[in-house]
């Protein structure tokens, strides 16, 4: 069941000569509708501009434009600020200074979007968004304007007043029946809340009529602004049973097992690649388009969990939104399947961890140069707010011409995905637990410090063939365990290039490096904080003799008491 919405707006210039506010309102169809959402927009192009009427029209036209092209991946508080940002950059830059003040295109807005079964709620200025629910009307937005004598204000906040740009944000959990309402100033300032309830409760089912009647009711109390309104009612929510969930999830079958000769969907299959309890992968040749290929397939026995369906079929919306040389290209199939599978470029070449089988001593450059490349892929994951969350050298493959590719994305955490709800809760701690970020293991969300603690291990073990740690990270442990120094298996590991792998894998994920381009950076080259020689007491540098000599010297001194009070 879709998210379903009935809606309304209304602007009106009012008494004044020129129409100031622009509004706007997108539903668009599936499959934006789900992973994008509902957008209502609402601007009041401040009259003290000298473009108020332009730069509220650009904001509406170009919000909505722009909301709906930014990746499905991103979250909508992500989508919606990089694009406020942009718009008030560009405002800002059309105005001019006078005296140190700023002229030109101003404008407050308001935001709705109806993601889910969530409002996310954006707002900059003295535009207004309030919610009735159960006949109970509750403003949403605090106005950022302060009122000054003679009955005057001025805004504290607005789109194109200065660079930076300060956005409230909220998230509201909506039901069944929430009518949302935006509103200029032009109509608030001149009804109190109580109109506005009552009206809304009289045209509650015409939301058409509901938006005029605020504007006219507003005008006839001596309203002498612009009057615009923005009516949002929630009819239905796209809630499903587990049942219905499933049945979504299953509208193709799982395929059989495939031999070599056997074709599925015009793909040849040429042999089984690999084969474990979750997962089928094949070679296969596209007989269409002429190219060897990797067939991807859900195990059978996993065809009654309707959560390891909804894994699978993210894996392949993970893999066609990111374009990177260094992750593993999935491939638009140009065909009706008959079967839930996707497919996937064919690389030849051997997993990272075969290679580090085969090379127990590398260079420090070529490890340098496998985690630039890693990092490289990964960047690609985040970008898009997806994070791997499973990165260890069996999912990283190497191809014949030494290109590092990033596999596998059957853990992956695609933000914007997780603002949808299900029916189902994953709770389970994801990736390989050597490689697995300790904060997933006791019960934090991950970020991108995680996929960087992964990489720091897989660098940590190319070097000395170790893991950083003695014992494996569990919830009992945790406080315990030190990182072993890398100089102490692999004498050829410099000290600043220690001191960086001891950082990209602290437990503690404030602790680590908040970017991947700052860990390679100190990787290929000397940090100078890496460098000095900091005193480190001697209770952290050997905790054994610091308490062996403490508790010697507390027994030489009690002695020294007992013999003071014998004289």
């Amino acid at each position: 069941m879709p998210l379903v919405i009935q809606h309304a707006q209304y602007s009106s210039a009012g008494i004044k000569p020129v129409n100031e506010d622009a509004c706007g309102i997108q539903v668009p169809e599936e499959p934006l509708l789900t992973t994008k959402g509902i957008a209502a927009v609402l601007a009041d192009g401040m009259s003290a501009s000298e473009a108020g009427r332009e730069a509220s029209e650009a904001c509406v036209r170009g919000f909505i434009s722009d909301y709906y092209s930014t990746p499905e991946s991103w979250t909508a508080r992500t989508s919606v600020h990089k694009i406020l940002s942009a718009l008030n950059r560009w405002l800002f830059g059309q105005g001019i200074r006078v005296h140190n003040t700023h002229k030109g295109m101003v404008t407050t807005i308001s935001i709705i979007i109806l993601k889910s079964s969530s409002a996310h709620i954006f707002h900059v200025g003295d535009t207004r968004i309030y919610r009735l629910r159960d006949g109970a009307l509750e403003l949403l937005t605090n106005d950022h304007r302060v009122e000054v004598a003679d009955n005057k204000s001025y805004l504290t906040r607005a789109l194109g007043i200065d660079l930076s740009l300060e956005v409230d944000y909220r998230r509201e959990i909506t039901e069944v029946g929430d009518l949302f309402l935006c509103v200029t100033d032009g109509i608030y300032d001149f009804l109190g809340d109580e109109q506005i309830r009552q009206t809304l409760r009289e045209h509650a089912d015409d939301l058409d009529t509901a938006c005029r009647e605020l504007a006219e009711r507003a005008l006839a109390n001596g309203s002498d602004d612009n009057l615009s309104c923005q009516l949002l009612a929630i009819t239905e929510l796209p809630g499903e049973s587990q049942n219905e969930f499933y049945q979504k999830l299953t509208e193709l079958p799982f395929p059989p097992p495939l031999d070599a000769g056997m074709v599925l969907d015009g793909f040849r299959i040429v042999r089984p690649l690999f084969a474990n309890k979750r997962t089928e992968i094949y070679l296969a040749h596209d007989t269409i388009n002429d190219r060897e290929v990797v067939i991807k397939a859900p195990s059978v026995n996993y065809a009654d969990d309707p959560d390891y369906i909804n894994q699978f079929l993210h894996e392949e919306w993970a893999g066609r939104r990111i374009n990177n040389p260094h992750v593993l290209r999935t491939l638009d199939i140009d065909r009706k399947r008959q079967f839930i599978y996707y497919v996937t470029e064919h690389i030849e070449g051997q997993t990272l961890r075969q290679w580090q089988q085969d090379h127990p001593q590398p260079q420090l450059h070529t490890v340098r140069d496998f985690a630039e490349q890693i990092a490289n892929g990964l960047r690609a994951f985040h970008r898009l707010e997806m994070i791997h969350l499973d990165l260890k050298p069996e999912n990283v493959v190497i191809d014949r011409d030494g290109t590092l590719k990033i596999i596998d994305f059957g853990s992956t955490r695609i933000a914007g995905i997780e603002e949808i709800e299900t029916p189902f809760d994953t709770d389970n701690v994801p990736g390989t637990v050597n490689y697995t970020a300790p904060e997933l293991i006791l019960g934090q969300p991950p970020s991108n410090r995680s996929d960087i603690y992964s990489l720091g291990v897989i660098i940590y073990e190319l070097l000395t063939g170790k893991l950083p740690y003695h014992k494996p990270v569990t919830l009992r442990n945790y406080r315990q365990l030190r990182y072993v120094s890398a100089r102490e298996r692999n004498e050829a590991v410099p000290v600043w290039m220690d001191r960086a792998l001891e950082k990209a894998v602290k437990i503690d994920p404030n602790l680590r490096y908040g970017l991947l381009s700052e860990f390679i950076h100190d990787l290929k080259q000397p940090n100078p904080a890496f460098l000095r020689k900091d005193f480190v007491p001697l209770a952290q540098r050997d905790p054994l003799r610091f308490w062996k000599g403490f508790s010697l010297l507390m027994a030489i001194l009690n002695l020294l008491l007992v013999l003071a009070l014998l004289r």
